[in-house]
């Protein structure tokens, strides 16, 4: 699957995308989702209660 998403990238951006390079950039895009996720359910209350 990794390899035919690369391949798709590769073909629609006529760049060279290698599979190790998205694994890598899936893997970061991930863990800063995550992180994201969990800081707004950390801080999403006190940020609603400073608002209103």
């Amino acid at each position: 699957m990794m390899a035919a998403l690369a391949k798709a990238i590769s073909r629609a951006t006529r760049t060279n995308v290698d599979v190790e390079t998205l694994k890598i950039l899936v893997i970061f895009s991930g863990v800063g989702l995550l992180v994201s996720l969990v800081a707004a359910m950390i801080y999403g209350q006190a940020f609603d209660a400073a608002l209103f």
